[in-house]
């Protein structure tokens, strides 16, 4: 099946991002600048949790990554401790894989039964109401996200 066109986008600019980070070490990419309250890493799990619970727990659904890989990255919340190797390994892999599950599972039509957000309105003056919205708000959100990464990169 052909791959959904916002969803390809998702994983493009995630693979554009991961590029660009691939030089930094561990200790940089958990590195919290002066001034800043999170990181580069706790950034790339908060885009993995964004699209867990937009796309899978809005609709009813589990989420399809380790419950470690998206509570501590909740908005609201902040880097706890050092993330280590193996674990940003781990977060490299699913900021790639839990896209192209989303394109599988978005291709299965699972996403039927979608709770429109009450929070995102608040933040960003506009509605998620359904998967479409839903993708449509994510390619935002990684972008804004992306542009805070990279201005990290610079400080780290």
């Amino acid at each position: 099946m052909m791959m959904n066109k916002k969803i390809e986008k998702l994983k493009n600019f995630r693979i554009f991002l991961l590029k660009q980070l691939s030089s930094l070490t561990t200790g940089q990419l958990n590195t919290i600048p002066a001034g800043y309250t999170n990181n580069i890493i706790w950034n790339l799990g908060h885009l993995i949790c964004a699209q867990q619970n937009l796309c899978y727990v809005r609709s009813g659904l589990p989420i399809t990554v380790d419950d470690k890989y998206f509570s501590p990255y909740m908005p609201g919340t902040k880097p706890e401790g050092f993330i280590d190797e193996q674990d940003i390994k781990s977060i490299k892999e699913l900021f790639i894989t839990s896209i192209d599950q989303l394109q599988s599972d978005f291709d299965q039509r699972i996403f039927k039964n979608y709770s429109p957000s009450v929070m995102i309105p608040k933040v960003y003056g506009f509605e998620v109401n359904n998967m479409d919205e839903a993708i449509d708000y994510l390619l935002y959100h990684e972008g804004f996200h992306g542009g805070y990464i990279l201005s990290l990169k610079h400080l780290v």
